[in-house]
């Protein structure tokens, strides 16, 4: 009989997988699709010659101070996959560019240098920003009510004008947490800015992968055997999991399944499903004739579209919009014309490139909703089936849905599930600060 059975082969199962692997335990590790990675995949599709060529379904990125992920990619042996950058480029419709990033002094002032120079905010605006900073850094850990107030909220308590709350707050915090600062918990906005920008000098690095995606997640441990196309059907407590017309039984089993797909296997956690609700991401993929920005991204203000990342030479962009429930009401040329549009204002190259190809991800659930309120209805990794555990970033683990979260919960569901099996290991590293 194995040790564990893991349901789901996205980061959270992955890394319950890895760490169980580690101790040495038999596991086995079910996914339904024919590749792992969950929501951070890779898959081929046709250009107009009739090629194929592979793509990454979004672009996903991490800071230093995700340093479970980081580990996660060390125990895969794909750290070196990971491509770091030091500088943050702010552009303004017509172009000009404002370049965030670390000076010589310590911590939180690393930035003061370049923030001064910085032109996307008046000098008014950086003031204005600054005392919000400092507020954020005293009240982080005296503040009780974080979780039960939007960011919004906070932001506007502190005298936050639209023009500071669009250009920096918003930028930032919607494309990290993947909800509008009206429905996220002022909690999270904290942790986010705290961790990326305040605790160290280079925790605010952005790590952005040099391989495919699907290059990343591609599990080989001897003592783990994985099952892509292996759906399960059901958990029952005596019986096991169900794959197919077979059950299957472990000493332990392990869900790194949404809170949907939880909730059609089994009836028998009292979990408040409907709690979570989905919030989309969309991807534009763009190919032009020619180079048009020598940048390797930047974020993009006051427009729908927010982020652009370099894919190839500078005629292969990605285009990232978070909070993106705009674009699922939107046909797929309206989003590429608008798109187009839009990215025109920032590189003034464009104007004379002509897109050869174009591609539109629309990812409906690509994160929960990080919700005041929400954070008591996150369960944890033990469940009341002693022997069955839970992961995923929609579980508490301290982080919102992100990569990180993930990460931390399949490390949290390891040693819960370790523990029962007789050989408790400790997984999750501490924050940075």
């Amino acid at each position: 009989m194995k040790d564990a059975i893991v349901i789901g082969g996205g980061l959270a199962g992955l890394a319950t997988a890895t760490a169980l692997g580690s101790l040495g335990f038999q596991v086995e590790l079910l996914e339904a699709k024919p590749f792992l990675g969950g929501r951070a995949t890779s898959y081929p599709i046709a250009g107009a010659d009739g090629e194929t060529e592979e793509i990454d379904n979004c672009q996903h990125v991490l800071l230093k101070c995700c340093v479970n992920l980081l580990d996660f990619y060390e125990r895969m042996g794909v750290r070196d996959g990971i491509e770091f950058h030091r500088d943050f480029y702010f552009i303004e419709p017509g172009g000009r560019t404002s370049v965030l990033h670390k000076g010589n002094l310590p911590a939180p002032m690393h930035f003061l240098g370049s923030f001064l120079r910085a032109s996307w905010l008046s000098i008014g605006e950086k003031i204005q920003l600054g005392r919000a900073m400092l507020a954020l850094r005293r009240e982080r850990k005296t503040r009780t009510d974080l979780d039960d107030i939007s960011m919004l909220e906070w932001l506007q308590e502190k005298k936050q004008s639209t023009r500071v709350i669009e250009r920096f707050w918003r930028q930032v915090l919607v494309s990290a947490i993947n909800v509008e600062l009206d429905q996220m918990a002022a909690a999270h906005g904290f942790q986010v800015v705290w961790l990326g920008f305040l605790a160290g000098a280079d925790t605010y690095e952005m790590g952005i992968p040099k391989v495919r995606l699907g290059d990343l997640y591609r599990l080989e441990m001897p003592n783990v055997a994985v099952h892509e196309r292996a759906a399960v059907k059901a958990f029952d407590v005596s019986r096991g999991v169900l794959v197919g017309d077979e059950w299957r039984t472990a000493k332990t089993y392990i869900s790194a399944l949404p809170p949907e797909k939880l909730k059609q296997i089994t009836e028998e956690l009292p979990l408040a499903y409907g709690a979570f609700e989905p919030s989309p991401i969309t991807g534009i993929h763009l190919w032009f004739d020619r180079s048009v920005t020598t940048l390797p991204h930047g974020t993009l203000l006051d427009r729908h579209i927010q982020w652009f990342f370099n894919k190839g030479g500078g005629s292969y962009l990605m285009v990232v919009v978070s909070a993106s429930e705009l674009m699922l009401r939107m046909q797929r040329q309206e989003i590429i014309d608008m798109t187009v549009k839009e990215l025109g204002e920032f590189l003034p190259e464009l104007a004379g490139a002509k897109l050869v190809k174009a591609h539109v991800v629309k990812e409906f659930a690509a994160t929960f909703r990080a919700k005041p309120g929400l954070e008591p209805k996150r369960p944890r990794a033990r469940t009341a089936i002693p022997n069955f555990f839970l992961a995923g970033d929609w579980t508490r683990n301290g982080w919102p849905a992100t990569m990180e979260g993930a990460v931390r919960s399949g490390y949290l569901a390891a040693e819960a599930a370790s523990a029962y099996l007789g050989k408790g290991s400790r997984f999750l590293l501490p924050d940075v600060a």
